[in-house]
């Protein structure tokens, strides 16, 4: 049996003989330097920001994944509401009820769900609960960095995101999605994880509720993350 090592040695050895490399050398370039990577793809869009068309692009695809979308003014009341609405909505409405959000999120926007007698758990990369104590709670309330219009993307990134476990063991997931966090474009995105300097933290992409197929082309979902994605579209 050839062993891994060896095999690895002679695969790397014919991908630097079909570039006419010698052995040891891992580049055509001269050493010390460098050449730019083109970069053809399209880096902006063309819808403007908070466009009606922006939007409704990203409500199309989200809703084409099956998550569910609901637009209230950018306000705490408004957002607070619609927090309150889907929990209870999904049988989390909130006496003998848990949900989790990040430390960092707006406290107001699940005070109607406290105040109907339910418990909010705080998570933070300081204080994390554990993988059994997010599989016990009923549902996940959080922000969102930004979202991708084209692709119905929703980026979770820094404190107010939550850790990633936070988001992905509750099978039941709430997100505030900002209208003018709406990008049409990936590229446009990755440019404000840079300029945030969230670019080399753990980003989370969500597009719709987890879900798989199988190979009867049977979609099942909550397979990886949340079964239940609910949008509220704020702006």
């Amino acid at each position: 049996m050839t062993d891994t090592s060896d095999a690895r040695t002679e695969v790397l050895a014919r991908i630097r003989s079909s570039l006419g490399l010698r052995d040891g050398e891992n580049s055509t370039l001269p050493a010390g330097e460098t050449t730019d990577i083109p970069r053809n793809y399209r880096r902006s869009g063309d819808l403007a920001s908070g466009s009606p068309e922006l939007v409704d692009l990203l409500v199309d695809r989200l809703e084409d994944y099956d998550a569910t979308v609901r637009r209230v003014a950018d306000t705490d009341d408004a957002i607070t509401d619609a927090v309150a609405s889907y929990l209870a909505e999904r049988g989390h409405g909130g006496d003998g009820n848990t949900v989790v959000a990040p430390a960092d999120v707006d406290a107001r926007w699940l005070g109607s769900f406290e105040d109907a007698g339910g418990e909010v758990l705080q998570d933070s990369a300081s204080a994390p609960l554990s993988v059994a104590d997010l599989d016990r709670v009923d549902a996940v309330v959080t922000a969102s960095f930004c979202s991708v219009a084209e692709s119905g993307t929703i980026l979770l990134a820094g404190p107010d995101s939550g850790r990633r476990a936070t988001t992905l063991v509750p099978d039941h997931h709430v997100v505030v999605v900002k209208v003018a966090d709406i990008v049409e474009l990936l590229p446009e995105a990755v440019t404000r994880l840079t300029d945030a300097g969230l670019h080399t933290s753990p980003v989370t992409m969500v597009a719709g509720p987890s879900a798989s197929v199988d190979i009867e082309l049977v979609r099942v979902q909550g397979v990886h993350g949340p079964r239940t994605l609910d949008v509220v579209l704020a702006g």
